[in-house]
């Protein structure tokens, strides 16, 4: 029995683990945390880009597994707002807000400007590395809105308040399924399933 290749996915959210793998599919990959490879180290996100970050947790925990590594950084970027809170969506009340915290400053910075205004987007980089071959980066968007209500009482963060026009649903609303078709994530893991199931194809190549 041959085992499947390892990839090491840069989190210890066991949840997120899971999610990747059925994003993932078919790609003839085990996926392992940070926890199942006794990694305990905590990478400091000081980029200015979500590309910067996922580059930098991706061969930080490369360089110390010597694996396969995949890393994401991801978040909102409201339009009136300049794109804020962006990189720093996970901290953007402070290191011990809650998700309503967040929500409710976002939703106060955006007073003065007017309802139609509220155009958001949220986005993910996925960052690739092993120590045989250079980074890759992959990105997802999914365009919609901000609401002043919170609807919904699936997902975390921003999602009970970033509304799909075309759905008239927010993420918050979505079913697992439908979460897996239109997400950011989901969009920037399908590009890199593409490539990984390339890289898996061209290791398992008989030498010539």
């Amino acid at each position: 029995m041959t085992s499947l290749p390892r990839l090491l996915v840069a989190t210890r959210n066991q949840g997120k683990l899971r999610e990747l793998s059925d994003l993932l599919g078919d790609v003839p990959l085990e996926l392992v945390s940070l926890a199942d490879v006794g990694i305990d180290v905590d990478v400091e996100e000081t980029g200015h880009t979500f590309e910067e970050n996922a580059v930098l947790k991706a061969e930080t925990y490369r360089d110390l597994s010597g694996m396969l590594t995949l890393a994401d950084d991801s978040g909102l970027e409201v339009d009136a707002l300049g794109g804020e809170p962006g990189v720093r969506s996970a901290r953007y009340a402070g290191p011990d807000a809650t998700d309503a915290d967040r929500i409710q400053l976002l939703l106060r910075n955006l007073e003065s400007s007017p309802d139609p205004s509220w155009t958001a987007q949220f986005r993910c980089v996925i960052a690739i590395t092993s120590p045989e071959r250079k980074t890759q980066l992959f990105s997802g968007t999914c365009r919609g809105r901000i609401v002043r209500e919170l609807w919904g009482e699936n997902g975390f963060g921003y999602d009970p308040v970033f509304l799909f026009p075309d759905l008239g649903l927010t993420m918050a609303e979505l079913t697992p399924d439908q979460k897996n078709t239109v997400s950011h994530r989901a969009l920037a893991v399908r590009e890199a399933a593409t490539a990984l199931t390339s890289l898996c194809q061209f290791s398992r190549r008989p030498p010539v």
